[in-house]
C-alpha cells in the first residue's frame, strides 16, 4: 500500500483539558474515526494557546493543508490568529485548510453554523465531508496590536462577561446567562463614540457594541441574526444607555434574534467600525478578553478556507 502523501495528512491541534476535560475524553472515541475516515493523522497535543503557531509552521513546512482542532476557545482563537499571519506572510501558497470541533462552554460558532459537536460519529463525518470555504474573518486593531477573530467582538457588555467568565473554572451551560444578567445589573452604561465605515453613527451611553462576523454568541444568543461569514461586512449591534429594565425586556428576545426591533438597540452593516471610549473598553473576541480605549474594526474577506 502506497503510504499517504504529505498533502493528504492531517493536523489535529488538541487540548484534552479544554471543556473540564471533555476533548480528551471525545478524542478518545473521534480518533479511530478520523483515521478511517482521513487517513494519517499528525497529533500536537497542547493546553497552551500560544504554542499553536509553531505547530502550525511545522506543518506548513511538512506540506500539510489540513488542520482541525479539537479544544475551547482559546485553542481555538490562536489558530484563527496562526492562521492568518500564515497567509499573511506566505500570500502565494495553498491556503491551510482549518476545520473546528469546539469542546468549549459556549461552542456558538458551531451552533451559528450547524457544525456537530457531541456526537463524535456525527463529528467525524463533518470534517470528512465538509468542503472548504473562503471564509472571512474580522480584524481588531488596539493600538500597535493586532489580532484577529472569527465569530464576534464584543465591547461594553461582552468584555466584561468575558473577564467574569474566564475566572470560573468549572463552567455550566447557564454561566454565560448569569454572568450576562450579573453584569447587566451591576455595571452601567458605558460612553462610546462610534463610526461605522468612516462616519459617525453613535455617541452617548451604551451597555453594549457588537461588532459580529457570526450570528451566535453566549451559548446561543442571537445577537446578530442576519450576519452572514462569506458577505464581506460586519453586522454591528448597540444596546443603548437605555434604564436597565429596558435592557432586560430586550434581553429576553436576544435568544429568539427578536430583539433588533426592540428600542434599545440599533443595527447596522459594515466593513470598518471605529469605537472610542472615554475609558478603557473590555472587549470579548470569540470567548477570549481584551481590553483598549481605542478599537478599529476591520473586515478580512475571505481569508480564511474553512470547512463549511
Amino acid at each position: 500500500m502506497t503510504p499517504p502523501s504529505d498533502s493528504s495528512r492531517t493536523l489535529i491541534v488538541l487540548n484534552p483539558h479544554a471543556g473540564s476535560g471533555r476533548a480528551g475524553r471525545m478524542w478518545q472515541s473521534l480518533e479511530p474515526l478520523l483515521w478511517e475516515q482521513l487517513g494519517e493523522l499528525l497529533v500536537a497535543v497542547t493546553d497552551k494557546p500560544g504554542d499553536v503557531a509553531a505547530h502550525l509552521d511545522k506543518a506548513r513546512a511538512a506540506g500539510l493543508t489540513r488542520v482541525i482542532s479539537i479544544g475551547g476557545d482559546g485553542t481555538n482563537h490562536a489558530l484563527i490568529n496562526a492562521l492568518a499571519d500564515l497567509n499573511h506572510r506566505y500570500p502565494d501558497a495553498p491556503r491551510m485548510i482549518y476545520g473546528n470541533v469546539p469542546i468549549g462552554t459556549g461552542r456558538d460558532w458551531a451552533r451559528g453554523n450547524g457544525i456537530p459537536f457531541n456526537d463524535p460519529q456525527a463529528a467525524a463525518r463533518w470534517i470528512a465531508t465538509a468542503q472548504p470555504t473562503a471564509t472571512d474573518i474580522g480584524k481588531i486593531s488596539i493600538g500597535d496590536h493586532e489580532e484577529y477573530f472569527l465569530n464576534i467582538a464584543s465591547a461594553g457588555l461582552g468584555g466584561e462577561v468575558a473577564r467574569r467568565v474566564e475566572h470560573i473554572r468549572q463552567r455550566r451551560p447557564w454561566t454565560f446567562l448569569t454572568a450576562t444578567l450579573g453584569a447587566i445589573i451591576q455595571r452601567g452604561a458605558t460612553p462610546m463614540q462610534i463610526e461605522i465605515d468612516g462616519v459617525p453613527w453613535y455617541e452617548g451611553r451604551a451597555y453594549a457594541a457588537v461588532v459580529a462576523n457570526g450570528s451566535t454568541f453566549g451559548r446561543g444568543m442571537k445577537i446578530a441574526p442576519h450576519a452572514d461569514v462569506r458577505d464581506g461586512l460586519f453586522e454591528v449591534v448597540l444596546v443603548k444607555g437605555v434604564p436597565r429594565v429596558e435592557v432586560l425586556a430586550a434581553f429576553q428576545r436576544v435568544y429568539s434574534g427578536t430583539h433588533l426591533t426592540h428600542r434599545a438597540v440599533m443595527s447596522a452593516r459594515a466593513r470598518s467600525v471605529r469605537l472610542h471610549g472615554d475609558a478603557a473598553l473590555g472587549v470579548e473576541l470569540d470567548g477570549e478578553f481584551a481590553q483598549g480605549g481605542s478599537l478599529e474594526f476591520t473586515m478580512q474577506p475571505g481569508l480564511l478556507s474553512l470547512l463549511a
